[in-house]
């Protein structure tokens, strides 16, 4: 067999790996197990502590701070804390226009402050962890991570409180939307979040492998408490690293099919090439705790490699995407212009045939996940799922740039970033206080 042959052996054996794994993953959307678990009865109610890391948030952080404070319920009483890290905007004055006794606003200044969102999240758990010491209810405690851009949706802590009923998890992530999703960019996040990282979570939940994400993250405040005075690192994906760091202590996080936060999308393309960068190079980061989950006795071989999967995936995608790309480029060329390119192009009867198949490879995936985002949320038309699946492509090519990005500023040794900007929002109603049940 000549070298020719065997490589475009193998690009087909890549072809239809890629729709195949694809078609999978959204097919376990519908067999995955039913979410939840029994909830041990309690005398009394977890009380729910959401931090809100702010910035520069006066566009969003009035609508999210009314989003938490609405959370509040009989059996999932909540305190919102937001740690205002510097901000040089009118955050400061927003916040202090509502009015409401479950809000707590720490304030952060130079040269403390602008540290990283770690940093900050780290300044509100010490806040809280002091709080319930004093009050004897660390063990009740659990202390959940909005962004200043969040929102979570009614009764959704009632799912999580559920998942905490089992002794054994420590952590429990929620589902992500996009609420700007009227935007293509910004509806391609959605498509993303909602229906690829969703089907990914689910299968995670089942191998017990679940990851942190920096919006809808809720841990036990006593499973913070043992990762020591910072749980948060000033690594440029912290929520991936402290899901890590859970794991590795023995204990499990699970994954909220139902409760959901929602958040802006980015609809800039070289804002979404920049936030894209920065979680490249967080998960380059983190590529050092593969040899502690290798050492871990309580991690599986099954669970291991799932875990090796989704911190290294990303390293071979992007340079995978990119030769795709560049060969079917060179099969355009060849076929216009009458020229092989080192024998990788097709010619005559068979220039349809080749040329179907890279097309279908590449736009079936995107397509796939159109039609799985109809039917399990029918909240967009059917024409827009399925062009916002056939841009989907294009939305992987962005983010194999931007892992290339990734490498490139890993390397380089730079590691500041600034502030992704927020759009306006319309002003949410004022959340009113919900009468607790003694």
């Amino acid at each position: 067999m000549s070298d020719t042959t065997q490589f475009a052996t193998f690009m087909l054996v890549l072809l239809v790996f890629w729709p195949s794994y694809n078609l999978v993953l959204a097919l376990f959307v519908w067999w995955r197990p039913k979410p939840g678990g029994s909830e041990v009865p309690s005398r009394h109610p977890l009380q729910y502590w959401i931090i809100i890391p702010a910035l520069n948030e006066e566009r969003v952080v009035a609508n999210t701070v009314r989003s938490a404070l609405a959370l509040d319920g009989a059996r999932t009483p909540v305190q919102v804390v937001v740690v205002d890290d510097g901000s040089d905007d009118r955050t400061p004055h927003v916040l202090a226009e509502i009015d409401d006794h479950r809000l707590h606003v720490l304030r952060r200044n130079p040269p403390d402050a602008r540290k990283g969102k770690g940093e900050a999240l780290n300044h509100a758990y010490r806040y809280v962890r002091g709080i319930a010491e004093e009050a004897g209810t660390v063990h009740r405690t659990i202390v959940g991570v909005i962004d200043g851009d969040g929102r979570g949706e009614p009764g959704m802590l009632s799912e999580i409180s559920a998942y905490f009923g089992q002794r054994d998890v420590g952590a429990v992530q929620c589902r992500v939307r996009i609420h700007n999703r009227t935007n293509l960019l910004a509806f391609l996040q959605d498509l993303e979040f909602s229906c690829v990282v969703d089907a990914s979570q689910s299968l995670r939940d089942v191998l017990g492998t679940v990851g942190l994400g920096g919006n809808g993250q809720f841990v036990r405040l006593s499973t913070l408490r043992e990762l020591g005075d910072a749980p948060w690192s000033a690594c440029l994906v912290e929520d991936l690293e402290l899901g890590l760091r859970v794991h590795l202590s023995g204990q499990r996080i699970r994954y909220a099919t139902r409760a959901t936060i929602t958040q802006q999308g980015l609809i800039d393309v070289n804002r979404l090439l920049r936030q894209r960068t920065r979680w490249g190079q967080g998960n380059l980061q983190c590529l050092g705790y593969v040899p502690k989950l290798v050492r871990a006795k309580h991690v599986g071989s099954v669970a291991l490699l799932e875990f090796l999967q989704y911190l290294l995936t990303p390293w071979l995608v992007a340079p995978m995407t990119l030769l795709i790309t560049a060969l079917v480029g060179i099969n355009f060329y060849a076929q216009f212009s009458g020229h092989s390119i080192g024998g990788m192009s097709v010619s005559g009867s068979n220039t349809l045939l080749a040329l179907g198949i890279w097309l279908v490879a590449l736009v079936l995936p995107g397509l796939i996940w159109g039609v799985v985002h109809r039917l399990r949320h029918a909240d967009e038309p059917l024409w827009r799922c399925l062009a916002v699946g056939l841009a989907y492509p294009a939305f992987l090519i962005l983010g194999s740039i931007s892992t290339l990005r990734a490498l490139y500023r890993h390397f380089a040794g730079r590691n500041s970033w600034a502030k992704t900007e927020r759009l306006v929002e319309k002003e949410a109603p004022a959340a009113k206080p919900v009468p607790r049940v003694a």
